[in-house]
């Protein structure tokens, strides 16, 4: 019997290997990204001190909803852009959590940009 491997524990598997190779620090912190079937979630990490600086999703209640999913992540990635400059970081490593650059990932990246990000 062939045993099919599941997709998420294959992504958790590159999630750490990515890991493993980046860390954000105080001058660069890590935008990581969460992806679920529904909603997406961007984080701005201070790995050394265990801070996360900067948050924003498609469940904050200050998000407007409406559009398609790609829409709505780079709406979420504009506002944790908007939030990161707030307490001031310019500067940041992306780290896609196994996730493929395409598609919403990339859209949330590109939002991030847009506001004032740079990776």
């Amino acid at each position: 019997m062939i045993k099919r491997v599941s997709s998420n524990k294959a992504r958790l598997k590159r999630h750490a290997r990515i890991r493993r190779k980046i860390s954000g620090t105080a001058e660069s912190p890590r935008l990581n990204v969460f992806r679920s079937n529904v909603h997406i979630y961007a984080q701005v990490i201070d790995d050394i001190s265990g801070r996360t600086l900067a948050a924003a999703s498609t469940l904050d209640k200050e998000f407007e909803k409406g559009g398609t999913k790609k829409e709505q992540a780079k709406k979420v990635g504009l506002a944790v852009a908007k939030k990161a400059a707030a307490a001031g970081v310019k500067q940041v490593v992306f780290d896609r959590a196994g996730y493929q650059y395409h598609g919403r990932v990339k859209e949330l990246a590109d939002g991030a940009r847009e506001g004032g990000l740079e990776f």
